[in-house]
């Protein structure tokens, strides 16, 4: 079921109106999970980072072991031709993926070479910039390498997310923070964390538990061009509590504000506009 509306999907080599049915019942994607994607933003007439998120889904399906038929430049050109249909006043979740189409060794490995690709475009308004989410603990964990494919953007990945989700939603938080294999902090349930303390940025370093996304390495390098500190580093849920600020990035809303912490309460969004202004000042230069 889609959340957006105005959808397109590119499927066999077209663009086509509407949420188009793409996989099929034996589809290897549907009965063993072997489907990767990427998501990438258009807003304001502007597509950040685009090259690098097509980039990444080749990367995802490698880690996979499902074969990419797109190169990232073809994707991006198939996309931009799709955005046709769209105006710059409305926002656009894009959604690459792939996923196997048969199996081999009794149906569990994917084969070598048989590959779905679609695309599909979904108007979704980016949250606006005043709102701010509130957080809390799950006992849902980030897995590592040895037990799933951390290192890719898995759809198999997100039901672990989801239950991070809901459970944060029924103690009345909007998120959770979520801990790696050791106990320490690893993300959000949706979005990679950042730390602010004393006007210095932190923010987990990336140990194979949880994706370092494209949009979180975009927000290092404004804020290392702008003159602020920002440090990888092994993180606590303590350190959290400690902050004096804390903000969410990720690709869909690139930057969300946390208002609390359990009963943390967080006074100050300065760094929080900093990151988001910064953002948009770099993206409208790329345009």
């Amino acid at each position: 079921m889609a959340f957006g509306t105005s959808i397109r999907t590119y499927w066999e080599g077209r663009w086509h109106e509407g949420d188009l049915p793409v996989m099929k019942a034996a589809d290897h994607g549907i009965w063993q999970g072997s489907s990767v994607f990427d998501g990438a933003r258009y807003f304001d007439g502007m597509c950040p980072d685009l090259a690098l998120h097509c980039a990444r889904l080749n990367l995802s399906a490698e880690a996979m072991m499902i074969t990419p038929t797109c190169e990232a430049p073809d994707m991006v050109a198939i996309i931009r031709e799709g955005l046709e249909a769209y105006g710059p006043g409305q926002a656009v979740y894009i959604r690459p993926m792939y996923w196997a189409l048969h199996g081999s060794d009794l149906g569990i490995a994917p084969m070598a070479g048989a590959t779905g690709f679609a695309i599909s475009l979904e108007e979704v308004a980016m949250p606006p910039a005043s709102f701010a989410t509130t957080v809390t603990r799950t006992r849902f964990r980030r897995p590592v390498l040895e037990d799933a494919v951390c290192n890719a953007k898995a759809g198999c990945l997100y039901p672990n997310n989801a239950r991070m989700l809901v459970e944060a939603q029924a103690k009345g938080f909007g998120n959770a923070l979520v801990a790696d294999a050791l106990g320490n902090l690893a993300e959000s349930a949706t979005a990679n964390v950042f730390l602010v303390k004393d006007g210095v940025v932190f923010t987990p370093i990336p140990n194979g538990t949880f994706l370092a996304g494209i949009t979180r390495s975009r927000h290092m390098a404004n804020l290392r061009a702008d003159g602020v500190e920002v440090v990888e580093t092994v993180l606590t849920f303590d350190d959290a509590h400690a902050a004096d600020e804390i903000f969410l990035s990720g690709n869909f809303a690139k930057v969300t504000a946390v208002k609390a912490f359990d009963d943390t309460i967080y006074r100050t969004r300065t760094m929080t506009d900093r990151v988001r202004r910064l953002y948009l000042d770099w993206a409208a230069g790329q345009v």
